[in-house]
């Protein structure tokens, strides 16, 4: 049953005396709507933005086999986050103005509500590793720069140069054509053969991975190289709690890719998850969040020629009742999902379309 807020709200308080002394989420247990299934009757289920195919199914069966969901996520990111080719996250991943890649991290672990994350982390190419050694050995949730290098080698992680070569060709073509003004001269044709050519846009690409095991357990995490190209010391959603990912073990799970600063502005990921508290389907609270996002961008230049967001930003949701959900602000767009049918790319519910 889903209550409206003011009916909550005075439930509550008339609750309160009864409910007093127990753990918080006795009270999300009067109207959470996972409560119709009981532990160990969940299905087990991982889902991951689009270039998470692989991490998932590795998710899926280490969960399977009985390893806690953190485990299995960060198993599962670690992948992506050592495949040179991609771009978007660990080594290979696109660098910041400089030249120098700066990654950004954050997990969280839904039974025990805690969370870890490092940011503009550099020479460390799994950040992901090291966000939770934030969460498993601090009393802190996010260390940043120095900071966390100096966290991660004290903990055995080696340093090593994060910048391939398919990274930084296409970091110097980026650099050689920002202005016809400047002493950068344009590159020569045969450069332009290297396909550093297709990656001049501004990349936002991250990886987002979540999932649950038989119990009702969820566990996400969330890693990235940021933005391409950007101001150094710069971060995204990623690595924040509450925009890059979000967990509420009694609810479900929310992580982000896209335009990081949108994400921040707004901190859709616990936004999601509160109204799939309230009753909403992952799918539904996932499309709210862009509506609210869309209404709240007001910049002209952040806007296309009828008023819409000109960014992509998408949404992965993994409710506890085994519902789960891609969105994403444009279409086309995919996401990826592992269950008892296998491991799979399926297409996002979208806000927009640019032939509409």
């Amino acid at each position: 049953m889903s209550l409206n807020p003011i009916t909550r709200r005075r439930f509550l308080t008339a609750a309160s005396g009864l409910l007093a002394g127990l753990p918080f989420a006795s009270h999300l247990r009067v109207y959470s709507p996972a409560n119709r299934l009981a532990r160990g009757k969940y299905s087990i289920t991982a889902i991951a933005s689009r270039n998470g195919l692989e991490a998932i199914q590795l998710a899926y069966k280490l969960i399977s086999d009985g390893k806690d969901p953190l485990d299995a996520v960060i198993a599962g990111v670690t992948l992506v986050e050592d495949d040179p080719e991609d771009d978007s996250v660990g080594y290979g991943g696109l660098p910041n103005e400089d030249g120098v890649v700066e990654l950004d991290a954050a997990v969280m672990h839904g039974p025990s509500h805690k969370a870890g994350a490092v940011a503009a982390l550099r020479n460390i190419r799994n950040p992901s590793k090291v966000a939770r050694l934030v969460m498993e050995t601090t009393d802190h949730v996010l260390l940043v720069g120095k900071g966390a290098l100096r966290f991660a080698r004290a903990h055995g992680f080696k340093e090593q140069d994060l910048l391939t070569d398919k990274a930084r060709k296409a970091w110097l073509k980026w650099k050689q054509s920002l202005s016809p003004r400047d002493d950068w001269l344009t590159p020569p044709e045969e450069d332009q053969q290297t396909g550093a050519a297709s990656l001049l846009d501004r990349h936002t690409g991250t990886i987002h991975c979540a999932s649950i095991n038989s119990s009702g357990d969820i566990s996400c995490a969330t890693t990235t190289s940021g933005l391409s190209y950007k101001i150094p010391g710069r971060v995204g959603d990623s690595p924040i709690i509450g925009a890059g990912l979000y967990v509420d073990n009694d609810v479900g799970s929310c992580g982000s890719t896209g335009r990081g600063e949108a994400n921040l502005q707004n901190l859709c990921s616990f936004h999601a998850v509160e109204l799939m508290r309230g009753g909403m389907s992952p799918k539904d609270a996932g499309l709210e969040v862009l509506r609210r996002v869309a209404s709240h961008t007001r910049e002209e230049r952040l806007l296309d020629d009828r008023g819409r967001p000109d960014f992509g930003l998408k949404f992965y949701l993994l409710g506890k009742d085994g519902s789960y959900a891609g969105v994403s602000m444009w279409a086309p767009a995919r996401f990826a999902v592992a269950d008892r049918k296998g491991a799979r790319l399926e297409d996002c519910a979208c806000l927009y379309d640019r032939d509409n």
